[in-house]
């Protein structure tokens, strides 16, 4: 079964150097519908002005990680971390017992987009620790790359979660799949561009709850750049 939930569904922050859109329930914007999926917390879709940025603020017990769209994001922290992330980049930091972190638009003239998720770690109380990686056009074009896993597979970044994060590039002919085990859920979130799932056609902004389907097809994309998350059989995240 899918579940679609469409871009202008989504909420919005207007800040004046920040342009966001959030999937889930974040700040000021609160639905009661829209408290997050299995253990998927956030997905904010965020436009920053040059040489504006996030300044230094706390976390704890969560996995946060960013995924950079257009520009390039700058990323320091409490743990020592100094660097910059650009796309195809991916960046992960388990806040564990407690981190601060601060993201900047170093540019002087650009602004960055990107996408900032968070996931419920399965356990609390971890060592924060800092992970990036970067996953070219080529890694991607044309069917789906692990990008975050448990175990770190296939040089994925590791996540404190029974949960897998997939990136997709799919454009004209493309096509490609992702299989999910049984009892599993997933969401789908389409980065950018228009694709096709399961023969529904989705467009940039839109999200797709996912339950009791055993493949996802992916299929028609135009300019398409695509998120799996393949989650554990929870409505609601738990924390």
């Amino acid at each position: 079964m899918l579940e679609l939930r469409k871009a202008g569904e989504r909420g919005v922050a207007n800040h004046g150097w920040l342009q966001s859109r959030h999937t889930f329930s974040f700040g000021h914007y609160n639905d009661p519908a829209q408290q997050g999926f299995s253990d998927l917390l956030v997905i904010n879709d965020d436009r920053v002005d040059a040489r504006q940025g996030f300044g230094a603020h706390p976390h704890r017990d969560m996995e946060i990680f960013s995924y950079v769209l257009e520009g390039a994001l700058e990323h320091k922290d409490s743990m020592g971390t100094g660097s910059v992330i650009r796309p195809g980049d991916v960046q992960m930091m388990s806040a564990g017992t407690g981190v601060r972190h601060s993201e900047f638009n170093p540019s002087e003239t650009e602004r960055v987009h990107f996408l900032q998720i968070w996931l419920v770690p399965g356990i609390k109380g971890v060592a924060p620790r800092y992970q990036q990686i970067h996953v070219g056009d080529a890694d991607k074009r044309g069917h789906f790359r692990v990008i975050i896993s448990p175990e770190g597979i296939d040089g994925s970044l590791s996540v404190h979660q029974d949960a897998r994060v997939y990136a997709g590039l799919l454009d004209g002919a493309e096509s490609a799949s992702v299989n999910l085990d049984a009892n599993r859920f997933a969401y789908v979130h389409v980065a950018r561009g228009s694709v096709t799932l399961n023969g529904q056609t989705l467009s940039e902004g839109d999200g797709v709850r996912v339950r009791d389907e055993r493949e996802l097809r992916f299929d028609q994309g135009k300019d398409a750049e695509v998120l799996v998350f393949d989650l554990r059989p929870n409505e609601l995240p738990a924390f």
